[in-house]
């Protein structure tokens, strides 16, 4: 058998390939189809499995930490020589974050990080933490919870056309407890957001606006809310995100499809004719019937047709930062 004949029975080639790799435990339903077409005894597939006692932190070199700039950014302490004290900088940020240990299942390299190859490790370690750590300081006052998911986007999607939309929606998601932190990315993390789960099991979404436009702000919120809303929950602790690139992974197409759904649907956009009469009044009487911002249609359009010189008039550049003093 190869992996892929292990899909009808497991679910899609990311969760077989978790499986396999000890990164997911199987369900009850996937153990019952193992048993009926495989023949594998059910007190085997029910064993609990044997753990090798590690400790976590013993492979992590503190030094590598991007502690020089996490210094400069008020993330750690200052320290005259932060590498000779580097665990315990990072120690302590990540109390701030709420974790009590080192969350290298957080990081690791899988499916579910659409994440580019030449990452820093250390330094996306960083970011995440100091998203979770702002999140942790942030008041909430409502527990999330998953009822309505489709009521919840369209009403983000309706605070897009105002000039602070992007603020407004922070504060909007902030009261159905979730809390988006905006994190200016660290170099070497080529990183677009991440929809992480915090020690207290909330959605964190964490946004670095490394592209200063409206249109790219509601993508990547709609993408990371997407995962929240899908894929965050079980032992699935984060998904990190460079939107640049193309992903195969089952979660990452099904964010994409969501996210773009929530904003224009597909049979919207194909009954407008935008796509295949492209003007201005075209872009304006599409934001306005969906009652969004421009910038999302113009963004579409120009992701259609993998033209970004089109409609640079309306993508909004360089007015998301400043909502937000990044």
């Amino acid at each position: 058998l190869n992996q892929r004949d292990l899909v009808p029975m497991i679910g899609s080639r990311s969760k077989v390939s978790e499986v396999l790799s000890g990164s997911r435990t199987i369900t009850m339903p996937m153990a019952r189809a193992l048993h009926r077409h495989l023949g594998i005894p059910a007190e085997d597939l029910l064993k609990e499995p044997v753990v090798q006692a590690k400790n976590r932190e013993a492979d992590i070199d503190w030094r590598r930490f991007p502690l020089n700039e996490m210094t400069k950014r008020g993330w750690i302490e200052r320290r005259d020589n932060p590498r000779e004290h580097a665990e315990e900088l990072v120690s302590a940020l990540m109390r701030k974050a709420g974790l009590a240990e080192f969350p290298t299942a957080l990081y690791r390299k899988n499916d579910q990080n659409r994440a580019n190859a030449m990452t820093n490790p250390y330094a996306l370690n960083a970011w995440c933490l100091q998203v979770l750590a702002q999140a942790n300081q942030r008041e909430l006052t409502a527990d999330y919870t998953r009822d309505n998911p489709a009521e919840l986007l369209d009403q983000v999607a309706k605070l897009s056309p105002a000039y602070d939309g992007p603020r407004r929606a922070v504060e909007f998601l902030a009261e159905q407890g979730i809390a988006v932190e905006i994190v200016r990315h660290l170099p070497g993390t080529h990183l677009d957001g991440a929809a992480i789960k915090s020690s207290q099991g909330r959605p964190v979404i964490g946004m670095t606006l490394r592209y200063d436009r409206i249109d790219n702000f509601w993508f990547v919120l709609f993408h990371e809310l997407a995962h929240a809303i899908l894929h965050l929950s079980g032992d699935t602790l984060a998904f990190i995100d460079d939107l640049k690139l193309d992903s195969t992974s089952d979660e990452e197409m099904e964010a994409d499809v969501l996210a773009s759904e929530s904003l224009i649907p597909q049979d919207v956009w194909e009954s407008s004719g935008i796509a295949q009469n492209l003007s201005s009044m075209g872009v304006i009487a599409l934001a306005h019937e969906l009652g969004i911002h421009p910038a999302i249609v113009a963004g579409r359009a120009r992701h259609k047709l993998q033209d970004y010189r089109l409609l640079s008039q309306f993508v909004g550049t360089k007015e998301v930062k400043h909502l937000f003093h990044a």
